[in-house]
């Protein structure tokens, strides 16, 4: 909860456990659909023709009604098309599309911001047809053989479609979703003896790549351009064994004295599996000076900074420069509950993208079997400590200790809950706050700059053997 005396309004946590009408039966369409791909669609056998109308049946009333009931009639028969399997595809993504709006707009009315207009359609080119083709021809053949199906040969199909799509700068967004969706397949074969299989995870990637091939599909978001201040409420680090990104998320406060508004910016890098901990921030800072503001406590001044219809800030230092000191608290309490939430791009909306910030406080906490929650009137939110990153000094044990929250609120196994991005807790009989990304910008902290000086020794000795490979 906000309390009226300290600047904003009051967030209604109550309505985050109430159902939702429908949505039960819309995510019990689209895994019964995901759970005909594990088999395969060549020869489907009665439970997978439930699970295609299953599919069809959800979406009959709407405008993909006919062409999903003959894609389905079709696919059940073993006789379904790149252009079935796309309509499929269509249909399960409106589907879970139709889901994230509803649970977006009960999260809407929790914490009464307003919301942002929606994007404009980019406008549609003409990247070659043949290569879309291609790569449908491929997913198909995915569709066809199922998860259980898969081996080499057939995933191997994708490397010259992704070969030949990555020179094309139009086609660089679907190509690196196949390159990687190929990768993840690759790890996994043979499907035959795989013990567990992400069914609802291949079959979002299956589906959004189907869909990236369509004509404007994977057409780069409009921009616009920014002036004015960013205040920055926290960041959200996600690490791969072979990957970073950091997406800070802020209020932005237009100079023209417009109405704030969210924004994110983002930065996402390529990491050698030695560098962790606090380490990562060393591969991600050249990449996004916001992240030194972050770690400082202070605002940035942006000067038309190209930004998004979905509020994603495209990030270049010569349009910013180091502002004043912010506090991630003071924003959170005053001008978060005025700031409109960004809109979402139509293939962007999926119950897993929802991730709203929030500020929380008044509450109390429990924990029982590992499970953090925060008590709110009328409301149990469980905290998700699980995505708190090594990368900074707040840890589970701060979160239960803590009195106030800045976080995002997500959606998981059928429940909303929290990720912590900084908390306000007392250490040492004196009240601190504790940011996910406090050593972005850098650390006096013992244990991070540790790992900082490990993640400088092991750069620095990855750098020295690829320049004497450069050299051979």
């Amino acid at each position: 909860m906000v309390p009226d005396d300290q600047g904003g309004g009051l967030m209604r946590a109550d309505l985050l456990t109430e159902g939702i009408a429908g949505l039960d039966e819309v995510l019990s369409a689209v895994d019964a659909f995901d759970q005909a791909l594990i088999a395969g669609l060549l020869r489907p056998q009665a439970a997978q023709t439930a699970g295609l109308s299953a599919l069809a049946e959800a979406v009959a009333a709407g405008p993909l009604g006919a062409r999903v009931a003959e894609a389905a009639g079709k696919a059940a028969g073993g006789a379904a098309s790149e252009d079935d399997f796309v309509a499929l595809a269509a249909a399960r993504t409106a589907l879970l599309g139709s889901a994230h709006d509803a649970l977006t707009a009960r999260v809407t009315e929790a914490t009464g911001r307003p919301r942002g207009e929606e994007p404009v359609p980019p406008s549609v080119g003409r990247p070659p047809a043949n290569l879309l083709a291609a790569a449908r021809s491929w997913l198909a053949d995915l569709a066809r053989s199922g998860w259980q199906g898969i081996d080499h040969d057939l995933v191997s199909g994708a490397a010259p479609v992704v070969s030949a799509m990555l020179p094309e700068p139009a086609l660089r967004r679907p190509a690196m979703l196949l390159d990687g969706f190929a990768a993840e397949l690759a790890a996994s074969c043979p499907g035959a003896t795989l013990e567990r299989i992400p069914v609802r995870r291949w079959a979002d990637l299956w589906s959004r790549a189907l869909l990236l091939t369509l004509p404007g599909a994977a057409e780069v978001p409009v921009t616009g351009a920014v002036t004015g201040r960013l205040l920055p409420l926290g960041v959200d680090l996600q690490e791969h064994p072979t990957a970073v990104q950091a997406q800070v998320h802020a209020v932005f406060e237009p100079a023209d004295g417009g109405a704030p508004r969210l924004v994110r910016a983002g930065a996402a890098v390529p990491k050698p599996d030695t560098v962790v901990g606090a380490g990562l921030w060393q591969l991600l800072r050249p990449h996004l000076s916001l992240l030194a503001a972050l770690g400082e406590g202070r605002s940035m001044d942006l000067t038309g900074m190209p930004v998004t219809a979905e509020g994603d800030l495209v990030w270049s230092d010569e349009h910013a420069r180091q502002g004043e000191p912010a506090d991630a608290f003071a924003t959170a309490r005053v001008v978060l509950p005025t700031a409109a939430d960004p809109a979402t791009a139509p293939l962007d909306r999926h119950p897993s993208r929802i991730a709203v910030p929030v500020f929380l406080e008044g509450y109390t906490t429990a924990g029982a079997d590992g499970t953090l929650t925060f008590s709110l009137p009328g409301c149990d939110l469980a905290v998700d400590t699980e995505r708190l990153p090594a990368a900074g000094p707040l840890t589970p044990e701060a979160v239960a200790a803590s009195g106030a929250c800045i976080g995002l609120l997500r959606w998981d196994a059928g429940a909303y809950r929290v990720q912590p991005l900084a908390v306000e807790t007392t250490v040492r009989k004196k009240a601190v706050a504790l940011h996910a990304g406090g050593w972005a910008g850098g650390t006096t902290d013992k244990a991070g700059a540790k790992a900082e000086k490990a993640a400088t020794d092991a750069v620095t000795v990855l750098r020295e053997r690829a320049g004497r490979l450069l050299r051979k």
